[in-house]
């Protein structure tokens, strides 16, 4: 399954962006926007560096479609809090790939999320508002 996106193609929402890919990686897309939505729901959804990414006051999290897989990048502070259960998956300081032929762990980019708000609200200072 390989993505048919290019740099010079640019997307100004999620539907723009998921439909320039094979059905396969557009239910995987579907599968992380669902989660992230449920994980934070009063965050905004917004297209930013050309992929879907969900803010508060900032960017929570970014995601996109690659060749072989989801890149998930929650910044580096997430990964290195979910240091031990991402171990499994290839990634960086900020991000990790989730391959294509494997399911895609909705309930620790569940749990991923849920820090990324926690974390902004501390530093944010949202408060209630926070999930």
């Amino acid at each position: 399954m390989r993505a048919r996106w290019t740099v010079k193609e640019e997307a100004a929402t999620f539907d723009e962006y998921v439909r320039r890919f094979p059905i396969a990686v557009r239910r995987l897309l579907k599968m992380m926007r669902q989660t992230i939505r449920e994980a934070a729901p009063s965050a905004e959804e917004t297209i930013s560096y050309r992929m879907p990414a969900f803010k508060l006051k900032r960017i929570l999290v970014w995601y996109g479609a690659h060749t072989g897989h989801i890149g998930f990048y929650p910044g580096a502070s997430a990964i290195a809090e979910f240091k031990e259960d991402l171990s499994v998956y290839k990634g960086a300081k900020g991000s990790v790939q989730f391959p294509f032929d494997q399911p895609l762990p909705l309930d620790l980019v569940r749990r991923i999320v849920k820090f990324r708000v926690k974390q902004q609200a501390r530093t944010e200072g949202l408060g209630a508002d926070a999930e």
